[in-house]
């Protein structure tokens, strides 16, 4: 790794402010993916965008933009709270939609299961009005330290 990725990591983290660093992720840039400590939580946030409409009758989010924000929310909140030198590399997802994503801005938080030495499980839901009411759910799996 460069030591110019290495000092923004570290920078972010000092910061507690991600979104400069997910920026250069192209994907989500693309979804204008935002993340950012609110009191010891690392929140995702991702804006309603019109091209993010997977479903135009309903409308409703696509499924595919609800399950990028949950694995961005869940690899950052892993390099947040670890020693990983680099962003975690996804071994494995399983994801729940437990209803549709509205039109609007949704967020997600996510809680780190168990950090071992090679792999971590984390959960982590998404909402959008109500944290208590989530859209959607996943529990992924990152191979730490991987390049």
């Amino acid at each position: 790794m460069s030591e110019g990725l290495r000092a923004r990591i570290t920078a972010a983290k000092q910061r507690g402010e991600f979104t400069a660093l997910a920026a250069e992720i192209p994907y989500a840039g693309f979804l204008g993916v935002s993340l950012r400590l609110d009191g010891d939580v690392l929140v995702g946030e991702m804006p309603f965008l019109p091209r993010n409409v997977g479903n135009a009758a309903l409308p409703a989010l696509h499924g595919g933009t609800i399950a990028a924000l949950l694995e961005l929310t869940a690899a950052f909140e892993l390099l947040l709270r670890t020693e990983a030198p680099v962003l975690p590399k996804t071994i494995s997802s399983t994801f729940e939609y437990l209803r549709s994503g509205k039109p609007q801005t949704t967020f997600a938080a996510a809680e780190i299961v168990r950090a071992g030495r090679r792999v971590a499980p984390v959960r982590v839901h998404a909402w959008q009005e109500d944290r208590a009411r989530p859209i959607a759910a996943a529990t992924i799996h990152f191979l730490l330290g991987a390049r």
